[in-house]
């Protein structure tokens, strides 16, 4: 299995309940393709960059997913026939990348200079 990523963009009307219930259903496409959903962060409503359909800022959801090739096709598939995600992205993520995000997670913070 490989490991992937998805970004998506809700739109910005539906309420944080709503978010939470496509999350969940944008999930089940891929745990009913057999693939693991790894994580799943919601980032919550931010301003975009650019205009997508009259729309100013949209509900930013990002998932860890591991599948087979397939399973992240039809989910592609899938967020595009999707009418309340604006936007989607998913990348697949090398060993490189996932090395370097386990460094980052198991990085403590800085401590403050003591005073």
């Amino acid at each position: 299995m490989t490991v992937y990523e998805v970004t998506y963009i809700l739109r910005p009307s539906l309420e944080e309940s709503d978010v939470e219930q496509r999350a969940d259903a944008i999930a089940g496409i891929i745990k009913n393709q057999g693939g693991e959903v790894v994580a799943v962060e919601r980032l919550g409503k931010k301003r975009l960059a650019y205009e997508i359909k009259d729309v100013r800022e949209g509900n930013y959801v990002v998932m860890q997913f591991k599948s087979e090739a397939a399973a992240s096709k039809e989910l592609e598939r899938q967020l595009k026939l999707h009418e309340d995600v604006l936007r989607a992205l998913v990348v697949r993520l090398d060993a490189k990348m996932l090395t370097h995000m386990a460094s980052l997670a198991a990085a403590t913070p800085p401590q403050p200079p003591p005073s």
